[in-house]
Formats: C-alpha cells, sequence, structure tokens
C-alpha cells in the first residue's frame, strides 16, 4: 500500500502542496503580527465565490478567483479603517456567493465543493509553478518586507512622521496575501488554506520567542502537518482537506502546552513579544 506514495503520479500534487505549506504559513505569521488573520479566510471565501463565478461565465477558474478576491481588496483599500469585522463580511458573503451561483449549474455542488475542500491530486504543473513561484516570491522579500512591516505594526507613526510612503510595502504584502488566499483556494480548498494560514503562526509564536525564530517554527510546523496529511490521506483512503485541517487543530495543542509551561503566555490576545524593541532611527 505505501507503493502508491511514491507513483509518479502524486509528484506534482506532493510539491505543490508543500510549496503552498511553507508559503501560506509565512505570509500567515505576517497577517498574526498584523492582526489580520481573518482576512485569511474572507479572501478564501471570496476566492471560492469568483471560482463558482467562473465556472458559470464559462471562463477559467483562476480568473474569477483573482478577479473576486482583487476586489475585495481594492474595497479594503478604500475603506478608512478595516478590521476583523469587514472580513467576516467578506466570508459571509463568498460563502453566500459560492452556494447561490452554485444552484444555478448542473455542476455547482461538486465545483463548490471542490473549491471549499480542495483538490490537491489534480494538480498539474502550472499550479506547481505558480505555489513555487509564490513561495521564491515571498521568502526573497522577507528581508526588506518584514521590517517595514514590523515598524508599522508596532510603531504606527513612524513613516508619517518621516514623511515614508507606505505603499510599496503595502501593495506588496497585498498581493502575497491575495495570492496565497487563491492559490490555496484552488489547490487545498477555502478552510484547509485558511487553516494553513491561521493556525501554524498561532502555534509558532507561542512556541518559541522572537520573530525570525517564530516564523521559522511557522513554517516548519506547516511543512510536517502538510507531509503526514498527504500520507495519512493516501494511506487510509480519506480526502487530504478535511484530514489537514484536523491535524493541524491536533497540533494546536503544542501551544496550550507551551502556555501552561510558561505561565506567562496569555491565550488569546497578541501573542508575539519581543525584548528591546525600539523604533528604527529616523536618518
Amino acid at each position: 500500500m505505501i507503493e502508491i506514495l511514491f507513483d509518479p503520479i502524486f509528484r506534482v500534487p506532493f510539491l505543490t502542496g508543500l510549496c503552498l505549506a511553507a508559503a501560506l504559513s509565512l505570509v500567515g505569521a505576517f497577517l498574526r503580527m498584523r492582526n489580520e488573520w481573518l482576512a485569511a479566510l474572507g479572501l478564501s471565501q471570496m476566492a471560492a465565490a469568483g471560482g463558482m463565478a467562473s465556472a458559470f461565465l464559462g471562463v477559467p477558474v483562476l480568473v474569477g478567483a483573482f478577479g473576486a478576491a482583487a476586489l475585495a481588496m481594492l474595497v479594503k483599500a478604500a475603506l478608512p479603517r478595516v478590521g476583523n469585522s469587514h472580513y467576516a463580511l467578506m466570508i459571509l458573503l463568498g460563502w453566500s456567493g459560492t452556494l447561490v451561483l452554485g444552484s444555478y449549474m448542473d455542476h455547482g455542488q461538486v465545483i463548490g465543493e471542490s473549491l471549499l475542500r480542495g483538490q490537491l491530486y489534480f494538480s498539474h504543473g502550472g499550479h506547481l509553478g505558480g505555489a513555487l513561484g509564490l513561495l521564491v516570491a515571498v521568502v526573497g522579500a522577507f528581508r526588506w518586507l518584514s521590517p517595514r512591516l514590523l515598524t508599522a505594526r508596532f510603531f504606527p507613526d513612524y513613516h508619517g512622521a518621516n514623511r515614508i510612503p507606505v505603499w510599496p510595502y503595502t501593495i506588496l504584502f497585498a498581493l502575497f496575501t491575495m495570492t496565497a488566499a487563491v492559490l490555496g483556494t484552488i489547490s487545498i480548498g477555502a478552510f484547509p488554506a485558511f487553516a494553513m494560514l491561521f493556525v501554524p503562526s498561532w502555534i509558532g509564536f507561542v512556541l518559541v520567542d522572537g520573530w525570525v525564530r517564530s516564523v521559522a517554527a511557522s513554517v516548519v510546523i506547516g511543512a510536517v502537518a502538510y507531509v503526514l496529511a498527504y500520507v495519512l490521506a493516501i494511506l487510509i483512503d480519506l480526502p487530504f482537506g478535511p484530514v489537514l485541517t484536523g491535524l493541524l487543530v491536533l497540533a494546536a495543542s503544542l501551544r496550550f502546552l507551551t502556555a501552561i509551561r510558561r505561565r506567562n503566555v496569555e491565550l488569546s490576545g497578541d501573542d508575539l513579544h519581543f525584548q528591546h524593541l525600539s523604533p528604527p532611527r529616523a536618518d
């Protein structure tokens, strides 16, 4: 039975999911640091609705998924202040739109289920290229993007006081978030993608101290959970998305055990703590 894991037909799906697991965990760490983690599910649901609209109109699913996610990001940018309440509205709109559009199609239920639960086993070279490209782009931009997002999060007046434009890193991070949500939704499903964006960093930020080590721990947790879920799903013949989500939820026990051991880490609220953090110098 274990020989099936090494079947060539599963190589591209496995590598696609592994790249996505690392990329989503990394983007999820930034979202948690910015306290925008609910945006992950909101954009995933909007991408699912856009994918369903594409199937309804007879255009490629990727076009509609990116279009809906981009529209959601533009609305977010136009609002003066955005919080998790706005992302909750995205979730509700995306979920209802997916089901309503699906009701007008002969195979709408099947398409909707594939978008919400994922279809990793049907991944092809294009999916792998997109996932690998996203991972390389996020890792490559990490050293430039990270200090700017950290400064904006913990010293929100710094850029304005020093007349430093915020749009370059804001737009770049929005593109990373949108792409991660869309590719994750198409490949592994809306809810599994949200689980990968949410849970690894939720654990990693408590498991170790410091920003870089927390991000690294998040990526390792996401990758290990993915590999275990992939193996179990194939060997036991279970749907991959629910298995991945369930394993990530079980892995969350590491957070509580670590919090109990330390006794000084709260189980809710802002988890990321820095020692001797000071604002950057204004040149």
